[in-house]
């Protein structure tokens, strides 16, 4: 059995040849067309040197060209390595670094970055500028794309790796989550077929349902419950570059969205937000959360006001990322995520991975077909993960008795700042190259807006000087913009243990 991820676009258009794809602005893109030009960026990159499993990055904000270099790669046969368009240079380079990548698709607007990114990867990638001046990727780095033809995807077997995702560690450097073919098509077809549907007592999804990338698309949110799964289903996808909650209400009004993704920050901001030139925003008929844990009594307010039903989910990047879902066809309980996806295992284990009974707090772990093939070349942190063949999650819940999980805490130190993940170690490994820095510690405070906000708190060195605007300065010209420290407190000296490890735990009981 073979299997190209790239084959949703293609097989939709045999259903749905002159139904609209993607929203570009004024332009329609129909499926026949989107077809035709992901086969002929795909006939581009081999023409240029690409081979099946080559690895190409992917650096684009939210648009239509994303998501053609995106099936044009895979149709092509390789590896879209997609990274945020909030990364630096530095950032940049690591991942195709350590991807190895091959190519790199930059938009014109990020051309600066990507070009101190390849120049910092050291192996040299090709670097593909896109030009949007005649319509999604009609050129690539001046060279026109002619879709002229059609050639079949390129041979792809289901466990073979389609696209990696950059997801750091808590104790190192970003590891690239490898998900297959497989992973990606099969939890794409259960988004659109249970999830974005709300089948089955829900019209499921179809043409004319129109579905806002408002999400990144570099994360697997973004592409799987609204790229992947609009287009598996025949329905259009709309972009929003970068979310803002005035332009989100905008375009729905304006494109008739009936489907929207998104992380609480965005529910709380198109609360806060209103309605006050009048929009109709009547076409919205199914909203779905995930990335962080949504307020109960935001997604109350949001469900009276906007009269649709939010149905909240749980994932990662390493599945993929839909691990659970709560359903229309059974009762929403508040605050839960729901109930494992079709084929999809989820239990909660203690710490000898044993499994607790109902009710207790334990480890979530996870097994199915939407869980990651391993982290690109990083063996020990795969054997770690998945231990017993369990996605080891590091996320804390329990499980009542009619099956439905609870996410109660996180194992690690990672902080959700508005549904980005951050990991402190990558923000102290900055702090600590700044001249003045001699102690730093990393942790999430409560953020009413974002859930919660990156704080540092640093000592400097014996003699040193520096105020925290420097600090945060510093940091925001080395991270991508969700992950810098919009808070800095300065102490004399860092609260330590018996060991001399720094107490994370006294630091979060600080006021903010």
């Amino acid at each position: 059995m073979t299997l190209n991820l790239a084959s949703i676009v293609h097989n939709s258009r045999q259903l749905h040849a002159d139904h609209t794809a993607l929203i570009s602005g004024e332009k329609r893109i129909s499926y026949r067309e989107l077809s035709e030009r992901v086969a002929a960026v795909a006939l581009h990159l081999q023409k240029l040197g690409l081979r099946p499993g080559d690895r190409a990055g992917l650096l684009m904000p939210n648009c239509a060209s994303f998501s053609v270099a995106y099936f044009g790669i895979l149709h092509a046969g390789g590896i879209v390595v997609p990274i945020s368009y909030l990364s630096v240079g530095r950032e940049v380079a690591y991942a195709l670094r350590d991807s190895e990548a091959n190519f790199l698709i930059a938009s014109q607007g990020l051309e600066k970055v990507a070009r101190e990114g390849v120049q910092g990867s050291k192996h040299g990638p090709q670097l593909l500028i896109a030009s949007e001046n005649r319509g999604p990727l009609t050129t690539v780095y001046g060279a026109p794309i002619d879709p002229a033809g059609f050639t079949e995807p390129a041979l792809r077997m289901p466990d073979d790796t389609a696209v990696i995702l950059y997801t750091s560690g808590t104790t190192g450097e970003p590891k690239g989550a490898e998900l297959t073919h497989f992973n990606m098509y099969s939890n794409a077809q259960y988004a659109a077929e249970r999830v974005l549907s709300g089948a089955p007592q829900s019209e499921p999804m179809r043409p004319g349902d129109v579905g806002l990338a408002a999400l990144p698309l570099f994360h697997s949110f973004g592409q799987t419950c609204i790229q992947n799964a609009c287009l598996f289903g025949g329905a259009a996808v709309a972009y929003l570059e970068r979310f803002d909650a005035q332009a989100a209400l905008e375009a729905i009004a304006r494109e008739r969205v009936t489907i929207f993704a998104g992380v609480p920050t965005m529910y709380f901001q198109l609360l806060r937000a209103g309605n006050p030139a009048g929009l109709d925003l009547s076409s919205l008929r199914f909203c779905s959360s995930g990335g962080a844990a949504m307020p109960v009594e935001v997604m109350r307010e949001f469900d009276d006001r906007f009269k649709v039903n939010i149905l909240e989910g749980y994932g990662l990047s390493e599945t993929s990322p839909v691990a659970t879902f709560n359903v229309l066809w059974r009762p929403k309980k508040a605050g839960s995520i729901g109930l494992p996806i079709l084929g999809v295992d989820v239990r909660i284990f203690d710490e000898k991975d044993g499994e607790v009974p109902t009710g207790e707090v334990g480890e979530l772990v996870i097994r199915g077909p939407n869980v990651m093939k391993g982290y690109w070349r990083r063996h020990e942190a795969t054997r770690e993960a998945m231990r017993g063949g369990w996605f080891h999650t590091g996320d804390l819940g329990r499980k009542d008795e009619d099956g439905y999980l609870f996410i109660v805490d996180r194992k690690k130190d990672m902080i959700i700042r508005g549904g980005f993940n951050v990991y402190p170690r990558e923000v102290e490994e900055v702090l600590y190259g700044h001249p003045s820095v001699g102690e730093a510690a990393v942790v999430g405070v409560a953020d009413p807006e974002y859930g919660e906000e990156v704080k540092a708190y640093v000592a400097l060195k014996p003699g040193a000087a520096a105020d925290p605007e420097e600090i945060t300065k510093f940091c925001r010209e080395r991270l991508g913009g969700h992950k810098y420290p919009r808070i800095v407190e300065i102490l004399p000296s860092l609260p330590k243990g018996p060991t001399g490890k720094i107490l994370r735990k006294e630091l979060r009981g600080r006021p903010r």
